[in-house]
């Protein structure tokens, strides 16, 4: 996989103590209802400090101003997709992914859903060059995924064309979860469905 420039982080102290690690976590869970309830126009260090039931003050010893909390979430979702896509690469492998078109799907929709502001972020206009570059590098990581996934399945390692069509299958699934979850709407599931068809016809026609 090329190497994707990440994120890095804007904090202006690391929260060493657990009771200090609590509050940014309740600080990035808070930031993620607001800007998935209410959108990013109502995303404010007060706004953000009132929904976290933390001092105001207290976020500003992390976090010097909303884009560097906007940020951290960015890093954070990235993070979400590392481990989910990890898990099911490691489920290949052990002959366990039975039906791995459906399996990624509904993994990966489970990811927007677990992750509203993520969704409502990537859906708007408000994306900063930190955050797009986390969107990439999500993107790149579950097309990897893909890739280790079918070569698993096949038993043979896959060429330039399966790297091709691994950020195809990406491409075409955040293309359309991002249109299912926009706006905080809850899911479709015969959308998602006929994703699995497309996707799956496309997987059959790659040999996997």
């Amino acid at each position: 996989m090329d190497e994707v420039s990440r994120p890095q982080p804007r904090l202006r102290r690391q929260p060493q103590q657990a009771r200090s690690r609590a509050r940014v976590e309740a600080v990035l869970a808070a930031a993620d209802r607001i800007l998935a309830q209410e959108g990013f126009e109502a995303l404010t260090m007060r706004r953000i400090a009132e929904e976290a039931g933390v001092p105001v003050g207290s976020i500003y010893q992390f976090y010097p101003d909303k884009g560097a909390v906007v940020d951290a979430l960015g890093r954070q979702y990235l993070e979400y997709f590392e481990v989910a896509v990890g898990e099911l690469v490691e489920r290949a492998a052990a002959g366990e992914l039975r039906e791995p078109v459906d399996t990624i799907v509904d993994v990966y929709a489970d990811l927007f859903r677990r992750q509203p502001g993520g969704a409502a972020l990537w859906a708007g206009r408000h994306l900063s060059a930190e955050l797009a570059r986390a969107d990439e590098a999500s993107n790149a990581v579950v097309a990897e995924g893909v890739r280790r996934i079918a070569e698993h399945l096949t038993g043979e390692p896959g060429g330039e064309r399966l790297e091709r069509a691994s950020r195809m299958v990406v491409w075409v699934a955040d293309a359309v979860l991002h249109q299912v979850f926009r706006e905080g709407s809850p899911a479709d599931p015969e959308t998602l469905d006929e994703l699995k068809r497309m996707l799956r016809l496309y997987w059959r026609d790659l040999g996997v």
